[in-house]
């Protein structure tokens, strides 16, 4: 495991780092349907045989440049004058590479088993199936699935690991010019970089010396790299048969580069990337061929091997547009067969509109879909897109409507396959709020008896505050990138938390919120006039294992998911251990001062005294009323298998003091033979019926994708409402109450479910027509006796009116 910037103590936690459908916000909450699987193949460069000739490539020439994406480093003994020249590498890379996701690397300074080798590396993971990635059916690199994104797919580990040769003869002056004889280590680590960042290949080669046909190629999970790679003939190699003599036998001739901005940047040529017929592990395939490029002061950077006196601290034109390539979709390879048919095929309800969803043929690799023909059935008309989610428009609200689905490629078209029925509604009345602010995490509160609408901005990475006067609305920064008195410079645009203590002009506000890039739990409070800042805990100097009751502000990674709550007692706030799957909470006590906090751990130690051992608060939510606290959250328990969770729990904490003693649990909800796993996202709010707390969850024949929302008053905690999604989509993220309705994701669009209705099925309205995915949190206000939701829409915070 490569954990970011703190060790995790118990392998065991290790397994719940991303569960699918039971992920914390900066986990990708909103992200619950993807595949992972570790990497096992290094990209290597390798000390070249030159000829005593120095050649000095690109010089980095971006340092006016504003940083485009952040990089943390975790160093493994590695000597000073090493890290300055990795440090330049990383300015290098941050001025080009896009990502608002800070990504994280292990470096290490080690002897390698081959000598030969400079410098190694590969990312952590591969992602497939996440909003966002260009083709769902192949798979990204850690840094490159995180960008994609737009958010951290798996906050536990890091996204690349290097490993340099520490025996090598490096130029350690700093001055970018070795001798002859000296190799350049910053070079080296612009080279690795790019390796990590998905310039490389995961095939393998498997061959017998005493055998001329024993040599097998394999390439069990194809990345966007290998679709890139194509045969001379137009073939790619992630669509050859695994394993198999016809791939090995590609690997070992010429392969060439098929994206547009690669192609543009080399003149109008397929670029040749390097596929010697000897295969060479760590270097066939996932470089620019060493002949070709070699040569070249601009792009020999990407080649396989580094002489000594070489100089390269710009990645060049080349590798930066094959960057871009892999951003895109890959063009389609070569038919072999006629496509089959689109599976799991749905239509869901719009505004004046449907969304048809599907997944592609089961021989997608052998048919390569060039696109699919939708048909309306009730008008006839026949719509030509690329694939799943489409958007069908002109359509009637009230009229029902039905679809067919068929797959094309260069030998024909598949037959058809029918959606069910939907019938088209109006959406809630959407008005801009924050047109600057994308508002992924937002709460709403009281204070001094106005509205008051805290949120953040992922773009810049900051916290925001809007109050209300009665008039008009007042929009400060409260924190992030930036500033003095005891602000951060650091991305504070993670999960926040919100509550209000004190009486009338008296009152303060408290905010919570992450520190995305240290993994801490930040707080500010706020008189009305101004802000005192604090960090809670995240900071300290140690990582404390579960098994330590006694608790301290440790170094645990405390930035996944918070809640908070004021009584007369005290300050309140809790928060998920993602080091090591537990919930833990903080106190200030009344009369206490600043950065006094009382820790303590909540659930998730021992299943003494009827607590869990389950893997705790992914999501979670609290609530005061009076001197009683209430805190909901999930658990995962039972086996996990590729991050997808087989059972689950909604827990309620509850306790009228700040003792650690005086805490009483319940299971308000689990996993049973009817009900496969509940969780996915949570909500609790006190409105004027009571407490109501809401929940999802999935049957067996639909895990890991949830299909009911589930709520119960708390007044009555084992009377629970069931009501199924149906044709308005997955449900999910965000999720939020009050005494009328139920907001939460549909299909990565926004819908809302009526609590106060009398029927057995309560219904549910479309509240957002967008297809913008990416909401993490949502609540309700009430301005002038008018309600509102509170969302991102289409990357801005806006306000939704029934």
């Amino acid at each position: 495991m490569f954990a970011k910037r703190k060790n995790l103590i118990q392998a065991t936690f290790a397994l719940f780092a991303v569960v699918a459908g039971l992920i914390a916000p900066t986990s990708a909450s909103a992200y619950s349907h993807f595949q992972r699987f570790p990497s096992t193949v290094w990209g290597n460069l390798y000390a070249g045989q030159g000829d005593g000739k120095k050649l000095s490539g690109t010089t980095f020439t971006g340092a006016h440049l504003d940083a485009k994406s952040s990089f943390v480093v975790t160093y493994n003994n590695f000597p000073e004058w090493a890290k300055k020249e990795v440090q330049a590498a990383i300015n290098t890379w941050s001025s080009y590479y896009v990502s608002k996701v800070p990504i994280h690397v292990e470096a290490s300074w080690i002897r390698p088993r081959d000598p030969r080798i400079l410098g190694s590396a590969m990312p952590v993971d591969y992602f497939a199936g996440f909003p966002g990635a260009p083709d769902s059916t192949l798979w990204y690199p850690s840094a490159l699935a995180n960008a994609l994104a737009g958010t951290d797919l798996d906050s536990k580990n890091s996204e690349m690991v290097i490993e340099v040769n520490s025996t090598q003869n490096w130029d350690q002056r700093g001055d970018g010019a070795p001798t002859t004889t000296e190799f350049d280590l910053q070079s080296v680590f612009i080279h690795e970089i790019c390796h990590g960042l998905g310039f490389l290949s995961t095939d393998s080669y498997d061959s017998n010396p005493l055998s001329l046909t024993y040599k097998w190629g394999k390439i069990v999970r194809p990345t966007a790299f290998d679709a890139y790679a194509q045969l001379p003939d137009g073939s790619r190699l992630a669509d050859l048969p695994s394993p198999s003599v016809e791939l090995g036998k590609a690997m070992t001739n010429p392969l060439i580069w098929s994206g547009p901005n690669g192609i543009k940047a080399n003149g109008g040529v397929k670029p040749l990337l390097y596929s010697p017929s000897e295969y060479d592990g760590g270097s066939s395939v996932s470089h620019l061929d060493e002949a070709t490029f070699h040569s070249s002061t601009k792009d020999s950077v990407m080649t396989p091997s580094l002489d000594a006196g070489e100089v390269f601290h710009d990645p060049g034109p080349l590798a930066l547009a094959m960057m871009d390539d892999l951003r895109q979709k890959p063009p389609v390879g070569i038919a072999i067969a006629l496509p089959q048919n689109p599976r799991n095929q749905s239509a869901l309800i719009g505004d004046k509109s449907a969304v048809i969803t599907f997944d592609p043929p089961a021989n997608l690799r052998a048919a390569q879909i060039s696109s699919y023909i939708i048909k309306n059935v009730k008008t006839g008309q026949l719509i030509n897109v690329q694939g799943s989610p489409a958007v069908i428009s002109g359509l009637k609200n009230g009229q029902s409507y039905s679809f067919t689905i068929a797959a094309k490629n260069s030998l024909g078209v598949s037959e058809a396959v029918s959606t069910n029925s939907v019938i088209p509604q109006v959406a809630w009345t959407s008005s801009v709020f924050d047109p600057i602010a994308d508002g992924l995490n937002v709460v709403t509160t009281n204070f001094r008896g106005q509205p008051a609408i805290v949120y953040t901005d992922s773009v810049k990475g900051i916290l925001k505050l809007a109050l209300w006067n009665g008039k008009s609305w007042k929009k400060v920064t409260v924190d992030g990138r930036g500033g003095s008195g005891g602000k951060t410079t650091h991305d504070v645009s993670g999960p926040i938390s919100a509550c209000v203590g004190g009486v009338g002009n008296t009152q303060i506000l408290h905010i919570f919120y992450t520190d995305i890039q240290d993994n801490d739990l930040r707080y500010t409070s706020f008189d009305n006039s101004n802000f005192s800042f604090e960090i809670v805990d995240g900071n300290g100097p140690t990582v404390l294992s579960y098994e330590q009751s006694n608790r301290v502000r440790s170094a645990n990674n405390v930035s996944i998911s918070n809640a908070c709550a004021v009584t007369a007692a005290g300050l309140q706030v809790f928060y998920r251990d993602e080091s090591q799957g537990i919930l833990l909470g903080a106190v200030k006590p009344q009369s206490a001062q600043k950065d006094q906090w009382v820790y303590e751990i909540v659930d998730g130690d021992r299943a003494t005294d009827n607590r869990t051992t389950g893997d705790v608060g992914f999501h979670l939510r609290a609530v005061a009323v009076g001197s009683d606290v209430s805190v909901l959250y999930d658990s995962a328990i039972g086996a996990i298998v590729q991050k997808v969770i087989s059972q689950g729990e909604i827990r309620l904490a509850t306790r009228s003091s700040i003792s650690k003693l005086g805490w009483k649990y319940s299971t308000l909800d689990k996993s049973d033979s009817s009900t496969a796993v509940v969780g996915y996202e949570i909500s609790l709010n006190k409105t004027l019926a009571g407490v109501i707390a809401g929940w999802l969850s999935s049957s067996p024949t639909t895990i890991p994708k949830p299909n009911q929302l589930r709520w119960v008053n708390l007044t009555s905690p084992t009377k629970i409402n069931v009501v199924d999604t149906g044709n308005f989509g997955v449900p999910g993220a965000p999720m939020s109450v009050d005494y009328k309705s139920l907001a939460f994701g549909c299909g990565t669009r926004i819908c809302s479910a009526d609590l106060n209705s009398t029927t057995q099925s309560p219904p549910i309205k479309l509240v957002t027509n967008s297809l913008k995915s990416g909401y993490f949190q949502s609540d309700w206000v009430t301005i002038n006796k008018i309600r509102y939701a509170v969302a991102s829409v289409d990357g801005k915070l806006s306000f939704l009116k029934p």
